[in-house]
């Protein structure tokens, strides 16, 4: 039976995105405390794939996930999907919004609403959560130390827990990205809509050192869809740079922007191509087109007999 690891407990967001996959509902699911665990089951063969957040539309990218997926074993990426945020105030049996002091949820969670606790909940102190779901099943025991907590709807629901104010995210459309991320095996094939995500670590910080990076995908006329740079931990300073592209890794300008940033940043990390979860169609510039770096590759052999 396939099995799957998600940032856990049950019933957080992770969770709702992990049964959007095809089988998930009959496959074994075991929520795990952190991205990390998920993640290292997965490493260690324990799990065929774990489901963890990597990006919302709102906070950016999820810190932990980045830094986990870019050191220690290979990993590659399946498959994306987009789920829906909107949160709740769940309290203990009595509370009521005007005695709530403390907060507990993720700091994801906590960072989407906060505009609206500095609104309604001036005074609320924040109790770091492992995740919303950890947060919301912890109150049902009077002795947790804090009064409420922020979740999802349908988690509040099957717990049963009062809720005190809904829909409480400062954006009202907020969407976070999440990955089925697996070990190294064959790739989705191209769909035309596809997503490529890479780690490249910066070589030697000097001047023009981000733009010899940036060069590789632009003279091929990949289109970046998202960057962001994270330290290595290895000293003050040394960072690598998480970036998606839009283009699987067999399409021709991909393929050749990749071997340039190899050429470049011998360590980069290929963490997968695959669909994109919007369906998105990607514009490439007719003299980036297959055909185009086919033509030019005929040409050349013209050249050299």
């Amino acid at each position: 039976m396939t099995r799957y690891t998600y940032l856990g407990p049950e019933g957080t967001f992770t969770e709702a995105a992990l049964l959007k996959i095809p089988g998930a509902n009959e496959a074994e699911r075991a929520p795990m405390a952190n991205v990390q665990q998920a993640l290292e089951q997965v490493r260690d063969g324990l799990a065929d794939a774990a489901m963890v957040p990597i990006e919302n539309s709102v906070e950016g990218g999820v810190t932990a996930t980045l830094d986990a997926i870019a050191r220690g074993k290979q990993l590659q990426i399946q498959r994306e999907v987009l789920v829906p945020i909107s949160f709740v105030l769940v309290g203990k049996p009595g509370m009521t919004l005007d005695k709530v002091c403390t907060i507990s949820t993720h700091v994801q969670a906590w960072a989407q609403c906060r505009l609206w606790v500095d609104q309604n909940i001036p005074n609320a102190e924040y109790f770091p959560g492992s995740s919303t779901a950890a947060a919301a099943v912890a109150l049902q025991d009077e002795s947790a130390p804090f009064d409420a907590a922020i979740c999802n709807p349908l988690l509040a629901d099957r717990l049963g827990l009062p809720v005190l104010a809904q829909n409480i995210g400062d954006v009202a459309d907020a969407v976070t990205r999440f990955v089925l991320v697996g070990r190294p095996g064959e790739l989705p094939e191209v769909t035309g809509f596809d997503k490529t995500t890479v780690v490249i670590p910066l070589p030697q910080d000097h001047p023009g050192a981000l733009m010899e990076i940036l060069d590789q995908f632009a003279t091929r006329g990949v289109n970046m869809s998202r960057i962001e740079s994270r330290p290595t931990g290895e000293f003050l300073g040394d960072y690598f740079f998480s970036i998606d592209v839009d283009g699987h890794i067999l399409d021709a300008r991909v393929a050749d922007a990749l071997k340039g940033l190899h050429r470049v940043s011998p360590g980069i990390r290929f963490l997968g191509s695959y669909p994109r979860a919007d369906r998105r169609e990607s514009k490439v510039p007719r003299h980036t087109r297959d055909e185009a770096f086919w033509a030019a590759e005929q040409w050349f052999k013209t050249l050299v007999p």
